[in-house]
């Protein structure tokens, strides 16, 4: 089973009028997450940040509707398409049937509150795939300034201020956790109060990681709930009120299954502390970004995020603003133990073109250390610029078709002797945790593989 899946969908169930019958029901995913719908509100909850990594929340009605024992029930359901449709099972009152994703046909609105040592992954995961699902998110800063200073040194800079914008309507609150951003959330009593109003108006709330105990629960919206959150918050979460739910919203032993391909095996080296350097460019991919820079800071590598062009601040592909240490002329003047690139297609164009970045590459190949890219970077940078002669890889799928050599692009995470490269979004984190492997040991690996849930 792979470890991260590229679409979670959240169903909301409206039950008809003509007969007040069953309250609850449950939607099981193939990665085995629970949610519970009771008394026709839905609150979503999620553990970690890792497990649920692609949530394509999205409310596009009337998707399906199915006569079932005289009952019709209506699911609206929101999705996220990559390169083939995706299938989930539902289940209802022990009958099972299945459903196919659908995109909404008009947008949602969604509000994401982000905060100083809010967990960045969390928080442009779920811009991320619900701006691809069609949703309009708005990401506002809970904070005095737009701009935040997430988990693990991660810069973003948000839409809005909340204070901003304390009258407007949602179809979704979704809070991101990471501390201490989720106390901060707790605490911001303006959001509690759009939190309150919408459920009591019968829209929806969503939390994951610390936030459905911290925030949630302790504002009285769990009661009667089934709930999880991330493990060492759960005693709290149950304090709530809420039913805590653990190992069916989590697959058993998270984390040791992440594998991979490795050919012409060598060893990654470093003195003291592993050096890598992360470019970003505008039409960067925001997730693969921030899931390679959040697991290495992690892993307490020194990870220098560099900018292409004369600003820092970069907006990538999803609109998501992410701001870098350094311009990468300053970062030119240093080695790196690693240089790997995320993909989009806005910046991988961008990388390709920077005449500095591709002899910083050519040089890290000709020492024989490592480098790497993800998604449409390894066919648009280092193929044509020949970084890829004698080499094995892979690349986003859609991509394939510009590498020479393409035996080997079926592998979620390749690594070939000083190569590694990988797929996309949804096995950013798998080449992460492999990069550390390389660096730190598959024991180091799968310590984080298991504490972040995957």
């Amino acid at each position: 089973m792979s470890l991260i899946k590229i679409l979670t969908i959240i169903f909301f169930f409206s039950f008809r009028k003509h007969r007040k019958t069953t309250t609850t029901a449950l939607i099981k995913l193939r990665t085995g997450t629970l949610f519970s719908l009771l008394n026709n509100k839905l609150h979503a909850v999620f553990d970690q940040p890792k497990q649920t990594f692609s949530l394509a929340l999205a409310h596009s009605r009337h998707v399906f509707t199915r006569q079932w024992r005289r009952r019709r029930v209506t699911a609206t359901l929101v999705s996220l398409h990559f390169s083939s449709p995706r299938r989930t099972s539902l289940l209802v009152n022990r009958r099972s049937f299945s459903v196919s994703a659908t995109m909404a046909s008009h947008s949602k609105k969604v509000l994401i509150p982000v905060a100083h040592g809010t967990e960045p992954f969390e928080a442009v995961v779920m811009i991320d795939v619900l701006r691809r699902g069609g949703a309009d998110v708005t990401v506002a800063s809970v904070e005095n300034q737009v701009g935040v200073d997430a988990c693990h040194g991660i810069k973003m800079v948000a839409d809005t201020l909340l204070s901003d914008i304390t009258d407007s309507v949602f179809d979704l609150i979704m809070l991101p956790g990471g501390l201490p951003g989720g106390e901060t959330l707790k605490n911001c009593k303006a959001l509690e109060n759009m939190v309150k109003k919408q459920d009591a108006d019968g829209r929806l709330n969503a939390a994951i990681c610390c936030a459905p105990a911290l925030a949630l629960g302790t504002w009285g919206l769990l009661e009667g709930k089934k709930a999880t959150c991330y493990p060492v918050f759960m005693e709290k979460l149950g304090a709530t009120c809420a039913t805590a739910v653990e190992s069916r919203v989590m697959r058993p032993n998270p984390g040791d299954e992440y594998t991979i391909t490795e050919l012409n095996q060598i060893k990654w080296s470093y003195e003291n502390t592993p050096q890598i350097l992360v470019p970003i460019a505008d039409g960067s991919e925001e997730m693969e970004a921030v899931a390679i820079i959040d697991v290495l800071r992690r892993a307490k590598a020194n990870v220098v995020v560099a900018a292409l062009g004369n600003s820092l601040e970069v907006v990538a592909s999803r609109k998501v603003k992410l701001v870098a240490d350094v311009l990468l002329n300053e970062a030119e003047k240093n080695s790196y133990d690693l240089i790997v690139l995320p993909g989009g297609l806005g910046g991988a164009e961008a990388f390709a073109s920077s005449e500095k970045l591709v002899n910083m590459l050519k040089k890290q190949a000709e020492s024989n250390k490592p480098y790497g890219a993800v998604c449409a970077s390894p066919a648009l940078v280092f193929e044509p610029h020949g970084l890829l002669k004698g080499k094995k890889a892979t690349a986003y799928p859609p991509m394939c078709n510009k590498l020479s050599d393409q035996s080997h692009i079926e592998h979620r995470v390749l690594v070939d002797g000083n190569l590694i490269t990988s797929r996309g979004p949804g096995t950013s984190l798998e080449c992460a945790l492999a990069i550390v492997e390389k660096f730190y040991g598959r024991e180091k690996g799968l310590q984080l593989s298991k504490a972040t849930l995957v």
